[in-house]
């Protein structure tokens, strides 16, 4: 009975919780598309995603595709198709690798930032006083930093996916001694808009689920600086599984047959 009683309690809460996740989605989500919109805070948000993120994820792309091409060049040496690592580097970054690394990326370092910022706010009821301002919180602080979630990881994906291919194109040809006009011939041969076209899908809802998270552990945080710090955990780790469990929904959704 106790186990029942301990796995019946877990399930209510977590119930609970996807209840008031659900209903904080719901309310964001159609303040979006309701003026009035503070263009000034959404540009704000905007550098703060896209801009300040760029290095971050550009090294990362950078190097994941350096190593994916020395990873596939040993592997495929085995079987002498050593010719197929610039496909396997350009599909792999575009697919996979570009927008969930950028995503968790983002997440680590965007996704703390707003549960910190908006969880400090809401101890010290900085919250409380926007609503007695007349201002509603979530069109202040939810809505920007939704819409620049949105708007802005596709972008970092896209820039990350053309350094990721930089990056394999530097190993293949200074290192693995590719002819440069055959790498980049390989590079374009089998890839098809929608390997593109499906990273940027996965991006923007990686960059929503991150606005998402990073605002709704802020905005339920409570207790002080402990209350805070929880927060930023909880929106990090919550991002992150988030962002693998879309991306393999995405990914069925694309490419299942």
């Amino acid at each position: 009975m106790g186990f029942l009683t301990t796995t019946g309690r877990a399930f209510l809460i977590f119930l609970e919780a996807t209840g008031r996740l659900m209903l904080f989605t719901g309310v964001a989500v159609s303040h979006c598309f309701r003026p009035p919109f503070y263009m000034r805070l959404i540009g704000r948000q905007m550098i703060d995603i896209g801009y300040y993120s760029l290095p971050v994820v550009g090294l990362t792309a950078l190097f994941t595709g350096m190593v994916l091409a020395l990873q596939s060049y040993t592997g495929f040496a085995r079987f002498q198709a050593e010719g197929a690592v610039a496909t396997v580097v350009v599909l792999s970054v575009t697919r996979e690798l570009g927008p969930v690394l950028a995503g968790l990326m983002v997440a680590g370092r965007i996704g703390a930032s707003m549960a910190a910022e908006i969880g400090t706010m809401r101890v010290t009821e900085q919250v409380d006083a926007l609503s007695t301002l007349a201002t509603n919180p979530f069109k202040y602080l939810v809505v920007p930093r939704l819409i620049a979630g949105l708007t802005m990881l596709p972008l970092l994906v896209l820039i990350a996916d053309i350094i990721g291919v930089f990056g394999g194109f530097l190993i293949g040809v200074y290192r693995l001694d590719f002819n440069p006009a055959a790498y980049i011939g390989r590079t374009w041969e089998y890839l098809v808009p929608m390997d593109v076209i499906s990273g940027l899908v996965k991006a923007a809802v990686f960059g929503f689920v991150i606005a998402l998270m990073g605002c709704y552990h802020g905005y339920q945080s409570r207790g002080g600086a402990q209350g805070v710090g929880a927060a930023t955990t909880n929106a990090v780790v919550s991002s992150s599984i988030l962002i693998l469990v879309f991306n393999y929904l995405i990914t069925g959704l694309f490419f299942s047959r």
